[in-house]
């Protein structure tokens, strides 16, 4: 019997470029005139994988959100994987809001992806759920290689990677 091929799909953002691009917004609006004066600020809290930004006003919000996904974008931080909180007001007219990194493939999305699997017609492909990412596994490699590129042309809202390929 010959042995079956597997890769795991997963995702999440390298939390050290997600480190660096907050660095740089940081030092993008200390040194921007529209924010001299103005008491904005971005924390990025590594355990949480969060970003908290605090503004004063919501124009300026605007304009530091703005920065920091810029900034994300040309460290190569998949934009897909945020979720961009609703804005707070706050006392003084001050507003905050917070950017959730996505690690790791929820339950919910990870059981639409094993459903695209099963319905895009693959023969003796089988997906397993393992914590926060799946493993595709069949014996053909040919079929894996179909897969990956049948989810790669699908939108799951989240930026899927494909690795640990074993053949």
């Amino acid at each position: 019997m010959a042995a079956n091929s597997s890769f795991d799909i997963s995702t999440g953002a390298d939390l050290q470029e997600v480190d660096n691009a907050v660095n740089q917004a940081i030092k993008e609006i200390t040194g921007r005139y529209d924010f001299k004066g103005t008491h904005c600020t971005i924390e990025f809290d590594r355990d949480e994988a969060t970003i908290a930004l605090l503004a004063d006003d919501e124009m300026r919000m605007e304009a530091l959100l703005d920065v920091v996904q810029l900034r994300l974008i040309k460290r190569g931080v998949p934009v897909k994987n945020l979720k961009v909180g609703d804005p707070i007001i706050g006392t003084m007219q001050t507003v905050r809001r917070v950017i959730t990194l996505t690690q790791g493939i929820p339950v919910e999305d990870a059981k639409k992806i094993q459903k695209a699997i099963k319905e895009g017609g693959f023969k003796k492909v089988t997906s397993t759920i393992q914590g926060d990412e799946l493993r595709v596994t069949s014996p053909s490699r040919d079929e894996l290689q179909a897969v990956m590129a049948f989810l790669r042309g699908q939108d799951f809202e989240i930026e899927l990677k494909f690795g640990n390929y074993r053949g």
